[in-house]
């Protein structure tokens, strides 16, 4: 029985003096180079402006035509369109951990991101000479996907946990539908975010779990070739869409690799 006794209190000390030796050898969450995956949330709202410009004495070549101008401006000015649906994408990143400090790089790619649809009693007459086109009462657009790069300063909370955030840069692809019609449209802006990342070392010391958010501002891109106000194009239409978006993501990453090493 006494020697059963030293046997298990051996085993013990063994599994108390490996412990901390294995967890060592683990990343720190956010350190080294790393790969993740997500799912999340995205949402946003998009503004639009029209400027549209015409002359007088439309279809005439009478004189004095064509010094008149009638010009109207249509804008939302109140909360925009609501744009909202689920993405998933991936992290890839190298970051260092400075004592409690820590500085990165990230970027990170997901496909969806939502899109919106809206209707008007009032058909805008478009471009296109064909009849099927000309009668534009509906369009919508869906986020194909987007991503971005930036650089990340944070600080650990603890041995276990990261809090960061990050500024970079956002690129998106949209497709636009109207009437029988359609086209891609590409934005992008600055972003910020934030992230909190906790490691599960029960499983793997360089596994951890990531709760990350996102703000991106798009800015103000113009709009061309969409539509005119008047049949003989004898005016102008300038259109222009700003918008922001914002999104919440869950994820596991894994660090994998620490330049340190090669030396």
């Amino acid at each position: 029985m006494k020697k059963i006794r030293l046997t298990i209190a051996a085993a013990v000390l063994i599994g108390l003096t490996a412990s901390p030796s294995v967890y060592a050898d683990g990343f720190a969450p956010g350190e080294g180079m790393y790969l993740g995956a997500f799912v999340g949330h995205a949402a946003g709202h998009v503004s639009a402006k029209v400027d549209a410009t015409e002359t007088g004495c439309e279809g005439t070549t009478a004189v004095g035509c064509g010094t008149t101008v009638t010009k109207t401006t249509l804008e939302i000015t109140d909360g925009g369109l609501a744009i909202n649906g689920m993405e998933g994408g991936g992290w890839i990143g190298y970051g260092y951990k400075m004592g409690d400090l820590y500085i990165g790089f990230e970027g990170d790619f997901a496909g969806g991101g939502g899109e919106f649809k809206i209707t008007s009693t009032r058909a805008l007459e478009t471009k296109n000479n064909e009849v099927s086109a000309r009668n534009l009462s509906e369009a919508s657009a869906e986020m194909k996907w987007s991503g971005g790069a930036g650089g990340r300063i944070g600080y650990y909370v603890n041995a276990d946990t990261l809090f960061s955030v990050k500024a970079g840069i956002s690129a998106a692809k949209f497709d636009v539908k109207w009437a029988n019609d359609s086209e891609s449209f590409y934005g992008g802006g600055p972003r910020f975010g934030a992230a909190l990342e906790s490691r599960i070392s029960a499983i793997d010391p360089n596994l951890s779990i990531k709760i990350a958010a996102n703000y991106v501002d798009y800015m103000t891109a113009p709009v061309s070739g969409i539509g005119t106000n008047d049949h003989n194009n004898s005016g102008e239409v300038n259109s222009e869409v700003s918008g922001a978006a914002y999104n919440a993501r869950l994820g596991i990453q894994y660090s994998f690799f620490d330049v340190n090493s090669l030396f």
